[in-house]
């Protein structure tokens, strides 16, 4: 078989598996309740209270503590192996998880959501405290102001439970350990107070050279019942990450290097002046809910984040040899400057005061939700140093002097926005299901850079609204459409060059069409649907290369970038095992440009076709193992905006293991154990374009994993 047809087959057995899957299961497997995906589970980031993901119109993911155990997953760039709709955008090791989702980066300033507030997710987001992520799919703007359309993720804190004590010691990669408890109580007459502890501690020593570093996490949870109606909530969290990161490889001149040619934990950040880039994080929130009545319920949720960073790289970037800079030189030498932007401190808080609740009105039963969210942000920096340090080499450490000079300013913002927003479940009969929202955003913001130039100010009046009908073909059977809008904001940089220099853009209004089925029984949930999404694009016109001419360029709208695809997926169960299956097919292109150049083009480092799969099996020969295989592919990306160049498509293999041992009737050891790249592939895992710039980073070499969970 051709190597362009292997990928079309994974899709193709993707979707067929998807087809036959309910019958099959109906047919040969018996009924059980072993569950991946969580259909069944409420959905926070939804919009829709309650209603778990198997009944609203749309897509969405839970992820469980217990899954991103077993599968060693640390850090928001692992949710990558974890679904065919979420791809890398530029993850390097020790440094911030960035993700794309159909195709679109994530804007970590406006797509993160904490227990249903929004964050900034430019830091090391710990996982330790968390016992489920959640990932919608597709645009927002009921659920966010403003936001990019790809999608959001929301992080849900762990709560008091029972009686709980759970230690676990892990070790992985070259040396990598890690210890954590897990301490729930409760307490009190009528065990009216709990209280939640969550501490780990990790040294982290990766495959990847020069890139020590350490991970420590503190983070508390109580809540009070106050009555039976009514619950007080508080957390409060503390982590911090230190280690160096890791600057991506490039093109070498016109060449696309190959992959296997390099050491895939080879990194270009080792200088011996090299400093870990330092995330320290302070959040917590406060929840008061309480219920007026049988069917209503009033909250006010406050959130408040604190996040100091220290930003230090030996960075490459460009040839100047050739006067070429978004790429490295043909000899495979690079530029390298001396980046240091340390004490950045990035301030939010969000209030929250919402209603909620079940009414019947013209006679219909209506699920409302309404409320009003007020967020805040702040970011102070100091001067930064970006000063040319030499020449290095991706074939040898070429050591070149330190250049700390803090000669280069930054920019200061502030952010003030209020968000009205209204959601309303209406049950129009047995089978249909209608839903709808709005949103009416005003944001406020302001720039100036750190020695008081270039200053800029706006404010905007945002309006987003959603649509979504259900109708219930059968019990397990569910058809599906939705339509939404989402809002981005952008504004002119404020330089000479620019005629509409610190002027607000248009908002940047995207919009998304959904159609799909979902279906789901005790033996399988699955989804098909099909999305388009268009999002406005912005490009710089005229004479823009610097500010010698003023008014010689402008910002400006033109064309939309447009991502059509079919998405399917599937957890089939069966007696002791089951099977997690993900494919998404996705066209991305460029339309509508004044340039005709430009129409037709893929995005950089958008990946066309992937599939996802991860089976299970216990083991009835010794009961309380279970055996697993995971399979991730993912297909070419443009390399280039022009997409000259692409990398291509890559398969990696993974394995697991997990023991539950029983010590009593109330103690348990999990040991876990796992390789993930078995056969050790050499690829370019992703090739994100970034500051002007064509990056590529490789798939992480073989690795292994193992931990042990003491749980009583």
């Amino acid at each position: 078989m051709s190597a362009s047809l292997k990928p079309l087959t994974h899709i193709a057995a993707a979707a067929a598996l998807l087809c036959t899957a309910q019958a099959f299961a109906q047919a040969s497997l018996p009924a059980v309740t072993v569950s991946g995906r969580n259909a069944d589970a409420p959905v926070l980031v939804g919009g829709f209270g309650d209603t778990p993901v198997a009944k609203l119109p749309l897509q969405a993911s839970v992820i469980g503590a217990e899954r991103l155990a077993d599968t060693g997953i640390a850090n928001l760039a692992g949710f990558s192996q974890l679904d065919a709709s979420i791809s890398d955008a530029y993850n390097s090791v020790g440094y911030v998880s960035y993700l794309k989702i159909r195709g679109f980066d994530l804007d970590n300033r406006f797509n993160y959501r904490r227990d249903g507030l929004p964050i900034n997710a430019e830091t090391a987001l710990a996982l330790g405290n968390k016992s489920a992520i959640e990932v919608l799919k597709g645009t927002s703007g009921i659920q966010a102001g403003t936001s990019s359309p790809g999608g959001q993720v929301n992080l849900i804190v762990k709560r008091p439970t029972v009686e709980l004590l759970s230690v676990s010691l892990g070790v992985s990669e070259r040396g990598t350990t890690e210890a954590a408890l897990d301490w729930s109580q409760r307490f009190g007459e009528g065990k009216a107070f709990g209280l939640r502890v969550n501490a780990s501690a990790a040294q982290l020593h990766p495959e990847l050279h020069d890139a020590h570093g350490s991970r420590h996490l503190l983070a508390l949870a109580g809540d009070w019942r106050l009555s039976p109606a009514t619950l007080l909530e508080a957390e409060v969290e503390l982590n911090r990450q230190s280690q160096p990161s890791q600057p991506g490889l490039s093109l070498l001149g016109s060449k696309l290097p190959d992959a296997s040619d390099f050491n895939p934990r080879l990194n270009l950040n080792n200088m011996p002046w090299t400093l870990p880039v330092v995330f320290d994080n302070t959040q917590g929130s406060v929840r008061l809910q309480h219920k007026l009545s049988a069917d209503w319920q009033a909250q006010a949720h406050l959130g408040v984040q604190r996040l100091r960073t220290d930003d230090r790289l030996a960075y490459a970037y460009g040839c100047s040899a050739e006067n070429n800079y978004d790429r490295y030189c043909s000899d495979g030498t690079f530029d390298r400057s001396d980046f240091r932007s340390e004490g950045e401190r990035r301030n939010s808080e969000a209030l929250d005061l919402s209603l909620a609740g079940k009414l019947m009105a013209a006679g219909l039963n209506h699920t409302i939700s309404t409320g009003v969210l007020f967020t805040h942000y702040q970011g102070r920096f100091n001067k930064q140093a970006y000063n040319l340090s030499g020449v290095g080499s991706v074939y040898s450490t070429v050591i070149t002097p330190a250049v700390p000079t803090l000669g280069d300013e930054n920019t200061n913002r502030d952010e003030h926005s209020t968000e009205l927003y209204l959601r309303d479940a209406v049950q129009l009969s047995a089978d249909w299901q209608a839903f709808a929202g709005l949103r009416h955003t005003r944001i406020a913001r302001d720039s100036v850079r750190t020695n008081g130039s270039r200053p800029t100010s706006y404010t905007q009046t945002l309006n987003t609204p959603w649509l979504g009908l259900s109708y219930a073909i059968d019990k397990q059977l569910m058809a599906y459409g939705s339509w939404g809008e989402g809002m981005e904001s952008e504004v002119a940089p404020n330089r000479k060059r620019y005629s509409n220099a610190g002027q607000a853009l248009p908002a940047l209004k995207s919009k998304q069409i959904e159609l799909g089925l979902k279906a789901g029984s005790s033996t399988v949930d699955w989804s098909l649907n099909w999305f388009s999404v268009e999002r406005p694009a912005w490009r710089d016109i005229g004479a823009c290369d610097n500010d010698d001419v003023p008014g010689s360029c402008v910002r400006q709208i033109d064309g939309v970038a447009r991502h059509r695809g079919i998405e399917a997926q599937a957890d089939i169960k069966w007696a002791g095992g089951g099977l997690l299956a993900s494919a998404m097919q996705l066209q991305a292109r460029r339309s509508g440009s004044a340039d005709a150049s430009l129409n037709g083009l893929k995005p950089a480092n958008v990946a066309e076709r992937s599939l996802k799969l991860t089976a299970r099996q216990n083991i009835s020969a010794l009961p309380g193992l279970q055996l697993s295989a995971g399979l991730a592919y993912e297909g070419p990306r443009a390399v280039l905006p022009d997409n000259s160049v692409s990398i291509a498509g890559w398969t990696r293999i993974d394995l697991g293991a997990r023991y539950e041992q029983a010590l009593g009737q109330r103690q348990s050891l999990i040991w876990r154990a796992g390789i993930d790249n078995l056969a050790d592939h050499r690829a370019w895992r992703e090739a994100p374009f970034q500051y002007g710039h064509a990056y590529l980073y490789p798939l992480a070499p073989r690795t292994f994993r193992a931990s042990v969970d003491w749980v009583l």
